[in-house]
C-alpha cells in the first residue's frame, strides 16, 4: 500500500507531470513569437511586420498576420489607458466620447470610400494597413486627456509674465493693416509647413479621380475634419492617413507610418 502511495507521489513530483497544466497555461501566444505586447510595441509596426513576413511561407499571409498581432497589442494598450483615466475620473466625459465616436464613424466612412476608389480589389494588404493605422486616433484621443491630467493646476501655476511693450514700427516695416507681399523666404516657410504640405499632397491625389468620385471623397473628408473639434495633431494625422490610402503603390510614401 505504502509503495503505491510513494509511487504516486513520485509521479506528481516529476517535471512535466504536476507542472504540465501550468506549463500549458504559460505557453506564449505563438503569433507573438514568444514576445509580450510591450516588447512588440517597442518595435515600429514596419519592423514587426517585416519580422513576421520573413518567417512566413507567404509574404501576404505574413503581412496580414503581423498587422493583426500588432493591432491587437495596440488596442490593448489603448484600452488600458482609457480604463486608467476612467478610474481616476480624468478621462473624457460622455459627450466627448460620443463626439469622438461620430468622428471615428466619419473617418471609417471616408476610408471605405477611399479604399473603394483607390485600392485594387485584389489588394487585401493595403486595407489591412488602413485598419491598423486608423487605431492611432483613439490612442491620440486618450493621450490628450492623459496630458491634461498631468498639467499643473491653475493655483499652482506661475502667474503670467507681464505683457511686453509692443514694438514701435520703423519706417522700413510695413504698418499694421497695409498690404504685404510675401517674400520668397516666407513662401518657402509656408510651403514647408507640415500641414500645408499635407493639404497640397491630398489635393494632388484627388485630382486624377473622376469628378463625381473626387467630390464624394472631398465631402466625406470634410465630415471628418470639419464637423468635429479635433486638435492640430489629430488634423495632421487625418490628412496623412488619407494620403496613405490614396497614394498608389509605386509612389514614394508622403510620410512614414504613424507608429
Amino acid at each position: 500500500m505504502w509503495r503505491t502511495i510513494a509511487f504516486v507521489l513520485l509521479l506528481a513530483a516529476l517535471p512535466g507531470a504536476a507542472g504540465a497544466q501550468s506549463k500549458t497555461q504559460q505557453n506564449p501566444d505563438p503569433d507573438r513569437l514568444g514576445m509580450t505586447c510591450a516588447q512588440i510595441l517597442q518595435m515600429t509596426s514596419s519592423d514587426w511586420i517585416a519580422k513576421i513576413s520573413a518567417i512566413d511561407a507567404s509574404k501576404v499571409d505574413g503581412q496580414l498576420r503581423g498587422i493583426r498581432v500588432y493591432g491587437r497589442c495596440y488596442d490593448e494598450r489603448t484600452d488600458r489607458l482609457a480604463a486608467s483615466l476612467a478610474r481616476t475620473g480624468k478621462g473624457p466625459v460622455k459627450s466627448a466620447r460620443a463626439d469622438f465616436a461620430e468622428f471615428e464613424a466619419a473617418l471609417k466612412d471616408f476610408a471605405a470610400k477611399a479604399i473603394a476608389d483607390a485600392v485594387p480589389t485584389a489588394d487585401v494588404v493595403k486595407p489591412a494597413y488602413a485598419t491598423l493605422y486608423e487605431k492611432q486616433f483613439r490612442y491620440i484621443f486618450y493621450q490628450e486627456y492623459e496630458a491634461k491630467a498631468v498639467k499643473p493646476s491653475r493655483s499652482s501655476a506661475k502667474p503670467p509674465a507681464p505683457a511686453a511693450t509692443p514694438p514701435v514700427h520703423t519706417d522700413s516695416s510695413p504698418p499694421a493693416g497695409s498690404a504685404h507681399t510675401a517674400t520668397a523666404q516666407e513662401r518657402a516657410r509656408s510651403d514647408a509647413d507640415p500641414m500645408t504640405m499635407a493639404k497640397n499632397r491630398f489635393g494632388k491625389l484627388l485630382e486624377p479621380l473622376p469628378e463625381d468620385k473626387m467630390h464624394e471623397l472631398h465631402r466625406a473628408f470634410g465630415e471628418v475634419i470639419g464637423a468635429h473639434p479635433i486638435s492640430e495633431q489629430t488634423r495632421l494625422a487625418v490628412y496623412r492617413y488619407a494620403i496613405s490610402i490614396l497614394e498608389p503603390p509605386s509612389a514614394t510614401p508622403f510620410a512614414p507610418p504613424p507608429f
